[in-house]
């Protein structure tokens, strides 16, 4: 495992996250014991890893208290990261979202359950669109400048909205957003179009969940497969891809993978975190998995070097549209409007980094 400069911080972290939404029981065969996780993070930190994500609602708090557990002998070796919004208190309406309120119990509850007096990545689960911005950035920042966490981030939050968050901090002082969580793989591609691109003009890390497409790309839900079994790699997961979602698309991703897979003598999970991981060196992909041989093999990307052809041939075949203002712009770029953007052809003027 090599480490990478988490965007605008000094951490240092693996290139790979260890999920934990699998670490408990509590929610039957979906997720794993205190043993199974245990034998899941020993793999994981043997290859070097050191960036553990939970959070306070998986598996009813269960993964939480494991991981507190498990880093408790060497808790300031690891980058562990949290996530607060949802509701963990039946009837009370203000038992969750993203409030002052719901920051401050949630986050209390957290460290006691991780057994640390500390967070380094607190992440915002999603946004409840009720809090206004302005309370949620100087809720966190009150938190940091307390002690409790480090380095505040978001997850599954409109692009426009951590715009306006990390607009808003730069200008008042507060600390801003330091890290974007979005579903992203082969199948879930519409984060391209707007979130990918925000968090790389903010200088913001992706650290993509749900890497498997819940378990689609692995070919398991392939129209013709017998049963769950053509590879292993997936975690079930009510964040990720449901096999309902394998249209004609997917259909023909999902054949890609498998072509690809065929060629390189690798499994179709190792195909697809190897594409997600080459998507630069901002994008930390999370992996997660109920089972030691499940993780195993999705470390196993780490081993594997797709070709220029082949990263080609994925790309062509779970292709998305832009849509708008995207399309609209791209027609007027390639003069396929009567009207113009440059006194010039497109290409002999020189674009902002971040616009590429």
């Amino acid at each position: 495992m090599n480490y990478r400069i988490f965007g605008r911080t000094g951490l240092r972290v693996s290139e790979l996250i260890l999920g934990t939404m699998t670490f408990g029981d509590a929610w039957g065969d979906f997720g794993a014991s205190a043993e199974e996780s245990k034998k899941v993070f020993d793999a994981y930190v043997e290859r070097g890893g050191n960036f553990i994500d939970t959070a306070n609602g998986y598996t009813g708090g269960q993964s939480e208290e494991i991981v507190g557990n498990l880093i408790a002998g060497d808790r300031d070796r690891f980058v562990l990261a949290t996530k607060y919004t949802f509701n963990k208190t039946a009837d009370d309406p203000n038992g969750g979202g993203n409030h002052r309120k719901s920051i401050v119990r949630a986050l209390d509850a957290s460290l006691k359950r991780l057994k640390t007096d500390y967070i380094d990545v607190y992440w915002l689960h999603a946004w409840d669109f009720t809090t206004p911005v302005e309370e949620v950035v100087r809720a966190l920042d009150d938190q940091v400048r307390a002690g409790k966490i480090l380095y505040p981030a978001v997850s599954d939050t409109p692009a426009w909205i951590v715009s306006e968050a990390n607009t808003i901090a730069r200008l008042r002082g507060w600390t801003p957003f330091y890290a974007l969580q979005v579903e992203w793989n082969l199948i879930e591609r519409t984060v391209e179009r707007d979130l990918v691109p925000m968090a790389r003009a903010f200088d913001l890390p992706v650290t993509p969940w749900s890497p498997l497409a819940g378990g689609i790309l692995t070919g398991k839900h392939r129209k013709g497969a017998a049963d769950g079994s053509a590879s292993n790699g997936s975690v079930p997961s009510g964040r990720g891809a449901r096999a309902e979602q394998v249209d004609e698309r997917s259909q023909a991703t999902v054949d890609a993978v498998l072509a690809v897979a065929k060629e390189t003598g690798v499994t179709p999970a190792q195909v697809s975190l190897a594409w997600l991981i080459g998507k630069g060196r901002d994008v930390f992909p999370i992996l997660g998995a109920k089972r030691l041989d499940q993780f195993q093999d999705n470390i196993g990307a780490l081993d594997v070097t797709l070709s220029p052809e082949q990263l080609a041939r994925l790309d062509a075949a779970s292709a998305i549209a832009a849509g708008f203002p995207h399309d609209f712009i791209d027609r007027i770029l390639n003069d396929k409007m009567p009207v113009k953007l440059f006194g010039v052809p497109h290409e002999r003027v020189e674009r902002a980094a971040h616009n590429v």
